[in-house]
């Protein structure tokens, strides 16, 4: 009998190869029998329930399998089937997610189908860097402190450097409603679940909602849920960028998902080396910053917010992400509480590309602008206590003519929106007035 007929019937499929739990400890479980990689998913079922826990590879020790759930693990126990589903998350992505509340894994938190377009890996590597395209347009954001004076180009990648409670989310939602962007994709990693409903319907508001997609994982959820926020909402950037449309990629925050990769690595027995901060963070955060840009295609404007511990601009991650970021948006604490919003301190904020995308004019009364701040700040104390005789300098003489008129312009209500040529006329007419 010829048996290889049979056997080229045989095919992978048949056969089923399943693993079990050995160990639990803290955030990972331990699995033995599976044949899976890096980033793989995983199943662990239940044996009382029945219940599918979605999981996935972080690391090995030994001989066995470490992996992650991306929920709770209340049930779980030793012995319990482990079953490979394949390689890394596909996110569903398409334009009818549009205005919806997604978890950190793409699927509508109000239980709603929703028919995919397609499907994009979390895990997705960035754009060759010969493949991009150079940044040269700007990008109106309706915001007058930054159109004028932290011009952001389509493509670009800046940060908001704040510590709690000075008005990052209030300009993000300024930024989602007033921006030219086509589509914004924003993602609230690591929320206090309160502050998710607020952030979208008083800041975000329905005129910012109907053209974004939320992605949202709150605090108390799995570390591994939080950090696949981040990269589930870059995916769904990525697929409307492939579409052709400029998306403004909105991240609260960048903090919190170097938080949710600090929990991974340490669970998975990397070594901390910089204040608690193991290797994977900082090899994990360039990875997915770079996923941002320009492409011949379309464009991610990436906006990502940085939480100060202390207000100290030094700390291991500030300092990371300014290092790889086009540029920085600083909001001041001394600002906030002298009313004075949007909080954005203008002489400590840059934005890198602002230079080549700007007009000649433009530059001109923005320098000008900065220029009048930076010497009435530095006089300030003295002008203050009375101690400054008027004529001593013509330069503080003409800041303090000036100050109220620059100051009025760098503040703005929430409801109120600009256009970048409205910006750069209101900036000219403080100086040719």
């Amino acid at each position: 009998m010829d048996k290889r007929k049979y056997l080229g019937l045989l095919n992978e499929n048949y056969i089923h190869v399943y693993g079990k739990v050995v160990k639990v400890v803290g955030l990972t479980v331990e699995s033995t029998g599976v044949d899976a990689k890096i980033n793989d998913t995983c199943d662990i079922i239940i044996k009382d329930t029945g219940k599918r826990v979605l999981c996935e590879v972080v690391g090995f020790r030994d001989d066995r399998l470490l992996l992650m759930p991306y929920e709770d693990v209340g049930g779980v126990s030793i012995g319990d089937r482990v079953e490979a589903c394949g390689t890394g998350y596909g996110v569903p992505v398409g334009r009818n997610y549009l205005g919806m509340v997604l978890d950190g894994l793409g699927r509508p938190m109000d239980g709603s189908e929703v028919e995919a377009e397609n499907y994009y890996n979390s895990e997705a590597m960035p754009p060759n860097p010969m493949e991009r395209v150079m940044i040269d347009t700007a990008l109106t954001l309706g915001v007058k402190a930054v159109d004028g004076l932290i011009t952001l180009g389509k493509g670009q990648r800046i940060g908001i450097f704040a510590g709690s409670g000075v008005g990052k989310s209030t300009l993000m939602g300024m930024f989602a409603r007033n921006t030219r962007a086509d589509i914004n994709v924003i993602a609230l990693i690591g929320e206090r679940g309160r502050e998710v409903k607020e952030f979208i319907e008083r800041d975000l508001g329905e005129e910012g909602r109907k053209r974004s997609v939320i992605v949202c994982a709150t605090s108390d959820q799995p570390a591994l849920l939080r950090k696949k926020a981040a990269k589930t909402a870059t995916a769904i950037a990525e697929y409307f960028r492939d579409s052709g449309m400029d998306v403004l990629l909105m991240m609260d925050s960048l903090t919190r998902f170097s938080m949710a990769q600090r929990e991974i690595g340490l669970a998975s027995g990397e070594p901390p080396v910089s204040r608690g901060y193991p290797p994977s963070v900082y090899g994990e955060m360039p990875k997915l910053l770079e996923r941002a840009g320009r492409t011949e295609k379309g464009s991610i404007t990436g906006i990502y917010t940085v939480l100060v511990d202390g207000d100290d601009m030094n700390e291991p991650i500030a300092d990371t992400a300014r290092g790889i970021l086009d540029g920085h948006i600083v909001l001041s604490r001394k600002l906030a509480h002298k009313n004075h919003y949007p909080a954005i301190d203008v002489l400590q904020s840059i934005s890198r590309v602002m230079s080549s995308i700007a007009t000649k004019e433009h530059k001109n009364a923005a320098n000008t602008l900065k220029n009048v701040l930076a010497t009435y700040t530095e006089s300030e104390d003295l002008i203050n206590i009375g101690a400054y005789k008027s004529g001593s300098n013509k330069e503080i003489d003409y800041a303090i003519q000036k100050i109220d008129a620059v100051n009025s312009f760098l503040m703005q209500q929430t409801d109120e929106k600009f256009s970048l040529e409205e910006t750069v006329e209101l900036m000219k007419e403080i100086f040719n007035g």
